[in-house]
């Protein structure tokens, strides 16, 4: 009885070493054909700066959208600063007296962390007005961080609401 169970333990043993040196040689094959037959896995990064366009659904730097006349779409309802998971959006506004004469709220400066941002996307998906989206600028190394710290909103830009009523 114990010589039986001597025959099986030296049995499982062996068959353990087989299927290890079994599954090291498929890993080995693999690994072998790239060296046989090199393909391209990675681009050539900082030679192809040029032209490397990065796919439609890539969350770069986030900008607020603006159109030819410098009109953005943002109508400062916070919703994108309320929903932020990590407060890396700063919606600052300001009340001006419209032309009826009541006060209404408009956007003074629209900062943006971009080192505290996880890009996440949360903030793109909640804006009802569509103002928000992300741009292909994926370099964002800087030596200084006060460097990602960006206004959005451009110098002089008015909401299109504003100037529809203007």
């Amino acid at each position: 009885m114990a010589l039986l169970t001597t025959f099986r333990e030296v049995g499982t043993y062996f068959r353990e070493i087989y299927s290890g040196v079994a599954s090291l040689v498929r890993g080995m094959r693999v690994t072998g054909g790239y060296f046989v037959r090199p393909q391209t896995v990675t681009q050539r990064y900082p030679e192809n700066r040029k032209e490397l366009k990065m796919f439609d659904n890539f969350k770069g730097e986030l900008i607020l959208v603006h159109d030819e006349q410098n009109h953005h779409k943002c109508n400062v309802c916070n919703t994108c600063m309320r929903k932020c998971p990590n407060g890396s959006i700063e919606v600052i506004s300001k009340k001006i007296e419209g032309a009826d004469g009541r006060s209404k709220k408009v956007l003074d400066k629209y900062i943006y962390h971009l080192d505290m941002c996880t890009f996440c996307g949360i903030c793109v998906s909640v804006c009802d007005e569509h103002a928000l989206k992300f741009d292909q600028e994926f370099e964002h190394a800087v030596f200084d961080r006060s460097k990602l710290v960006k206004q959005l909103n451009l110098p002089g830009s008015i909401s299109q609401k504003e100037a529809n009523n203007e």
